[in-house]
């Protein structure tokens, strides 16, 4: 990723920081010592078949872009010790602090660092490396995303995502008619696509953020597959999901705390996931 798309994504994550203490109820986290994220309790049953035990009590877990901490720590309360990686440094300080307040420290490392750069500063090998969820589209080159999850697992070691499934991020997210339209690339290109928002997903609504531009790669969901093909994994699952935790579409409604189609939720996958397996 050139260095300039990589800076401006950085600073726009560093000033979503403050606005996501509050809209992921942190201090709810640290004063609760059973509280898990949603994004967590969503992924244990779809990982749960892969895991020795269906759990990942016990096992060392590396969570790849995890922002200030939230979905990590909850890992870490399931019994993993957790290694936290994101190159935005006011997310990790803030993934540290909460990590502290929480009584976690010491079964959670977080490390500022690319993805593709990971391998360089985490100096260990994992049994789980876990991504999700809303993730994919910051990265450019999936290549270096793939090998960068192969270096980091334990041989036989099991790798997984949930992401909001590469066709939905092609719809055009701003018609009220609740028509499906695509209106945007579903396949890579030489070019990302370029955003400015002044305000980020959660939290105060009215709240506003210094650095509006994002940069954001549209990515297939065979180029996923193939990139972990690619590094040697070995695919192991792959589902498509009718549900999601945003309202990607303006005509999307809550159902039971995940936002669905309201009428024919059959036309469309909102989400996917893959469990992918280092060969022993």
């Amino acid at each position: 990723m050139p260095a300039e798309h990589t800076d401006t994504n950085r600073a726009n994550w560093d000033d979503r920081v403050e606005p996501h203490l509050e809209g992921y109820r942190v201090d709810r986290f640290a004063a609760s010592p059973d509280y898990l994220s949603d994004v967590v309790r969503e992924d244990v049953p779809l990982m749960a078949p892969f895991l020795p035990g269906g759990t990942v009590d016990g096992l060392a877990l590396a969570h790849l872009q995890c922002h200030i901490g939230t979905d990590t720590l909850s890992w870490a309360r399931l019994g993993a010790t957790v290694t936290g990686i994101d190159f935005s440094p006011a997310s990790i300080a803030a993934a540290r602090d909460l990590a502290a307040a929480s009584g976690l420290d010491d079964r959670a490392t977080f490390v500022e660092s690319t993805v593709d750069d990971a391998p360089g500063h985490v100096h260990e090998t994992f049994d789980v490396v876990y991504t999700s969820i809303g993730v994919l589209c910051w990265l450019e080159d999936l290549g270096a995303w793939a090998r960068t999850i192969d270096a980091l697992l334990k041989p036989g070691g099991l790798f997984y995502v949930r992401d909001a499934h590469p066709i939905l991020n092609a719809m055009d997210d701003e018609r009220d008619d609740g028509l499906l339209v695509v209106g945007r690339r579903y396949f890579p290109g030489p070019e990302p696509l370029r955003y400015d928002d002044e305000q980020t997903y959660i939290g105060d609504p009215a709240a506003t953020i210094a650095h509006r531009t994002t940069y954001e790669w549209p990515h297939s969901l065979a180029e996923i597959v193939g990139a972990l093909l690619g590094a040697g994994l070995q695919l192991i699952d792959l589902q498509e999901h009718r549900t999601l935790p945003w309202a990607a579409l303006p005509h999307m409604v809550e159902e039971g705390g995940d936002y669905v189609l309201p009428e024919h939720a059959d036309r469309l996958p909102l989400a996917f996931s893959i469990a992918a397996r280092k060969r022993s």
